[in-house]
């Protein structure tokens, strides 16, 4: 086993006993003592964490992937500039100051959450579809061409395969920071598992602060593996293998 490899070996050691530290502090203590005996108003709270979650995060899909693919065409390059930026406020301006921005527009609730969660989630898509898109070899386009394919073809059975790898790793960074910023949500009126984070906070008390943190933490966790699991198995292997190939000779 080589130095860099038994690093890895070491922090993955010490990351894993850190996590079962916590688990064994965690149920010696009973630190999950709102979650047993509150169950009905814990399921509430998370699928109103889900539902804030996913309506947000498919309008972002709904926008940021089409734009990107516009931005990558020859006659709306120019314009990829204005988009990214525009885009990019989202991450710039501080997430707390986004919910706020909302809830001026749309007032308390869950609305004011979506809308500032669905900015907070399109540079991420946007750009790795822009990056995906550009990193297609063109001589694979004009390949493509030279056999008579349509440009909507050329898009779909090649440009979109190719830079899926780039795409859903950017689909999975924007859902995964979307599931934890969520819980900002409750600061607004949105609700969510933050209605027992922050009132752990408030009142200085484990038990409702680690019943609420622990499931969205999870939640991230579960969406990250999925996600890397459909990028196993979206993304062709003959690409998979060539990007591990040039990550490897860098």
């Amino acid at each position: 086993m080589n130095k860099k490899a038994m690093i890895a070996w070491i922090v993955k050691l010490i990351f894993w006993g850190v996590i079962i530290s916590f688990f064994w502090w965690v149920f010696s203590n009973n630190m999950f003592s709102q979650l047993t005996e509150n169950p009905d108003q814990f399921l509430g709270l998370l699928s109103r964490h889900l539902q804030i979650v996913l309506i947000s995060s498919s309008l972002a899909l709904a926008t940021a992937i089409p734009a990107g693919i516009l931005m990558t065409r020859k006659n709306y390059q120019k314009y990829e500039w204005l988009f990214v930026n525009t885009a990019n406020l989202g991450q710039t301006i501080p997430s707390i100051a986004i919910l706020a921005l909302a809830m001026g527009f749309l007032g308390i609730g869950i609305q004011a959450a979506i809308l500032a969660l669905y900015v907070y989630s399109l540079l991420p898509i946007l750009q790795n579809t822009i990056a995906g898109l550009k990193s297609v070899n063109p001589a694979a386009k004009d390949a493509a061409l030279g056999m008579g394919m349509t440009p909507g073809q050329i898009l779909f059975k090649i440009e979109l395969p190719m830079a899926a790898n780039s795409i859903i790793a950017g689909i999975r960074t924007a859902i995964v920071l979307n599931i934890g910023t969520t819980a900002l949500a409750y600061l607004i009126g949105g609700g969510g598992l933050g209605v027992w984070i922050f009132t752990g906070i408030q009142l200085f008390d484990n038990t409702y602060l680690i019943s609420g943190a622990v499931p969205v933490t999870l939640l991230a966790v579960t969406v990250d593996q999925l996600f890397r699991l459909l990028q196993f198995f979206m993304v062709p292997k003959g690409i998979r293998l060539a990007q591990k190939a040039a990550v490897n000779a860098v």
